[in-house]
Order: structure tokens, then sequence, then C-alpha cells
């Protein structure tokens, strides 16, 4: 476990960053490996419908997230303040949510995922093979949820390496068994899922072996657990928030699916490759927002307010360094970056003009990020959930709808950076006005900073 309360706060926020980058890293190496097998052996109609399904399971999955996040500052300002047995009923109250949440979703999902896919207006032939995909896929909640969770609670108590380990034998695995189950079995579109199941249920179950063997204290035993009403109603006042923004910006992908949709199979496969591009920019952010989202919640839970201005500054330093980086290698390699996927030319094209659109914006994207991490470690989660929410539905959605019957696809992407530009500037002027220190579930007199 990390202490983050102590040494220089560039240095401990970016200790803690990269191994979550490292594991996520290799997380999104196989999305692309994935993507590459599906779009190479299956073709853009099965590519199409992989795509299709990641926003309807990011719809499914994103209010659990967000409830998981609040617990995880919740054990970060325990963790901080040193109340272990406060970790521990933390803990035990998150895996019992996250089961029977993983179960529900299940069954909801596979009840309705045909009927979401035709809302979506996403083409006839491409919607046996997305319900095909998703009703396997969804067999694997539990241990998703499982694996997340644990990740989070480590994370939570300065552990960020850990779960890397898991992670990466788990992508490994599913890229092996990716090759193994499309390509030589011939199970189609099946086999991808199959393989991510497979992957998913064997990461969790060697993390809780671990957990039990090398921090008992943990105890991670399901008959033993315990259920804590008012701990878990601390989770749901600030995870609430964000599992409701998680929900909408789920939702509001969606919408922009619908979108998408209108303009055939080339505009969905081109779409549904950029979106693995952009993981690659989102995921430094994301990585570097949850850890100085622990790092907030570690020092204000120790009383240690002035470290944080100084950890924001650091924070933004790296992150933006790198968004440039990424953008710069998107921008260059753009043409051959999507032959990688498909040997389409239309979808190579079509996909060259999303990358000059929106990358040239990941900054704004990260900068919103770290600003939100700031805020939601310090238990302040209302505010960005608001604002992500208005970026999406009041902003993103209608903005490239309405470019798009002008402009036609070019018109969807010019929506995206417009609704990120909106939000980074939101949640830099509530994080000026100071009110966020007020939040924190371990109770201080806040200095001033």
């Amino acid at each position: 476990m990390k202490d983050l309360t102590t040494g220089k706060e560039g240095k401990r926020i970016l200790n803690f960053a990269l191994p979550m980058l490292f594991g996520n890293v290799f997380q999104q190496l196989y999305n692309v490996v994935d993507s590459i097998i599906v779009g190479k052996v299956l073709g853009d109609e099965a590519l199409a419908a992989v795509g299709a399904n990641f926003p309807f399971i990011f719809a499914l999955i994103s209010f659990v997230v967000g409830i998981a996040i609040g617990a995880t500052v919740i054990i970060s300002q325990y963790f901080g303040a040193k109340q272990m047995d406060n970790v521990k009923r933390t803990i035990d109250t998150l895996y019992i949510f996250m089961f029977f949440a993983s179960i529900f979703l299940t069954i909801i999902g596979i009840w309705f995922s045909e009927y979401i896919f035709k809302i979506i207006d996403l083409p006839t032939d491409v919607i046996p093979l997305a319900v095909e995909y998703f009703n396997v896929y969804a067999l694997g909640f539990v241990f998703f949820f499982g694996f997340q969770g644990t990740s989070a609670i480590l994370r939570g108590m300065g552990d960020s390496k850990t779960p890397v380990y898991f992670l990466v034998i788990s992508t490994v695995v599913n890229i092996v068994l990716d090759i193994l189950f499309v390509v030589v079995f011939k199970w189609g579109i099946v086999g991808v899922a199959a393989a991510t199941v497979i992957a998913q249920a064997g990461a969790f179950f060697t993390i809780v072996w671990y957990l039990n063997k090398y921090h008992s204290f943990l105890d991670f035993s399901p008959l033993k657990m315990k259920f804590d009403k008012d701990i878990f109603m601390k989770s749901l006042r600030i995870g609430l928030p964000s599992g409701i923004q998680q929900t909408f910006v789920a939702l509001g992908f969606l919408a922009l699916y619908r979108i998408v949709n209108i303009f055939g199979v080339p505009t969905i496969a081109a779409y549904s490759i950029a979106m693995r591009i952009d993981s690659f920019a989102v995921m430094p952010a994301m990585n570097f927002s949850a850890a100085i989202s622990t790092f907030v919640g570690q020092n204000i839970g120790a009383n240690k307010f002035e470290r944080i201005g100084k950890g924001l500054k650091s924070t933004l330093l790296m992150i933006n360094t790198i968004s440039i980086s990424i953008t710069i290698i998107a921008v260059v390699f753009a043409g051959p970056i999507f032959s990688l996927f498909t040997d389409n030319p239309e979808v190579i094209e079509i996909g060259k003009q999303y990358i000059y659109i929106v990358t040239p914006f990941y900054v704004v994207l990260s900068t919103m990020f770290i600003f939100n991490g700031v805020l939601r470690g310090a238990g302040a989660t209302i505010i960005p959930m608001i604002i992500t929410i208005l970026a999406l539905w009041a902003i993103r959605v209608p903005t490239s709808w309405l470019l798009s019957v002008e402009l036609g696809s070019i018109g969807i992407w010019w929506g995206i950076p417009i609704a990120w530009a909106f939000g980074v500037i939101c949640s830099y002027i509530y994080y000026a006005t100071g009110k966020w220190k007020k939040m924190a579930v371990v109770k201080h007199e806040p200095t001033n900073n």
C-alpha cells in the first residue's frame, strides 16, 4: 500500500499513475489486436457490431462503476486517516453491491440487447452479429465487476501496481484465446466475446487468491462479508452523481452512435476504429485522473490541503505532454493506423477525417479529466456530473446532429471537441471557487491555498 500524503507531489502521482497506465496500455493493445482480428478476419460488419456494443455495454455498467468510484473515494479518505476498520467495512459493502448488480445487469442486458440495437438504427445485417457478441460478453459481467472492484479497492489504498500484473496476464491470455477461437476454431464473433469472458474470469479469481494469501486483513471471504448500510449511503452520496454522470455519458454515446449509423457501415466501422485510437488518448487522462483522485482523497483525510494545488499543477504538466505526443503520432500516421484494421479505402478516408478534426483537442479532454479527478477525490461529484451531462447532451449531441445535416459525418466529429471545450471551462471555474474542499467524508477545517 502507498501513502500519498508525504513526498514530492508530482513524483508521487507519477509513480502511482504509471503502473495503471502500463496495465491499461496492455489492455488497449488487446482492444487493438481484437479489432484487427475482427476487421481483417470477420469483416467490416463484424467490426461495426463489436464497436456498436461499446456504448451499450458502457451504458449498462456505468452506473455501477460510478457507485464504485464513490466507495473508492471513501476508502482513500479512511486509509489516509488510518481508520482501517472502516476501510474493511467499505470493501465488504462494495463487493456485495457489485455482485448483485452484475447479476441484475446480465439479465437485463441479454433481455433487451436486440431491442437497443434496433433503437440506435444499427444496420439490419449488423444487428444479429451485435446481439450474438453481447449475449456471450454479458456472461462475464460478474467477473468484470469483481476484478474492477478489487482493482479500485487497491488503488484507494495506494496500491496501483498489483492490479496491473493480473491485467497484463489477462490481456495476453485474451489475445491468445482470440487467435485460437477466431482464426483456428472459426467461432466467429462468439469466439471474440468468449475469449474476453474467460480472460476476465481468470483475472478475477487469481487476484482474489493473491489478496487472501498476501493481504490477509482484506480477507476476501464471501460468506463472512457484511453489508454496512451507513457506508453504502455515503458511497451513494459520493458515487451517485458519478453513476448518473457515467450513465448519461453512455446514453450520449448511444445517441451519437444513432447519428453515426445513419451514414452506413463504412462510417460505423471508421468510428469504431477511431474510438480505439481515442482510447489511447483517454487512457492516460483517466489513469492520471484516478491517481490525483486518490492523492486528493488521502491528503484530505490527512488534513494536508496545501499539497493538492501542487499535485494538480504537476499532473497537468505531465498529462498535457502525453496528450500532445499522442496527437502528433495520430495525425502523422493516421492512414497507416487505419490500414491495420481494414482494407476498405472508404473506411480509411473517413477515419482520417476524424483524426484530423478531433485529436488536436486531446489536451482539452485531458485537462478536463484532471480537474474532475481533483473534485471526485474531495467527494465533490455533483458539479462534475452536471457539467458532463450538459457538455454531452446540451452541446455535443445537438451540435453533432446539426452539423452532420450540413457537413455529413465531418459535422459529427466537430461536435466532440466543442463539447470538450465547454466541459473544461466549467470544471475549471468550479475548481477555482474552492467549494469542493468542504465535501470530504473525513472532516477537517481546510486551510486556504
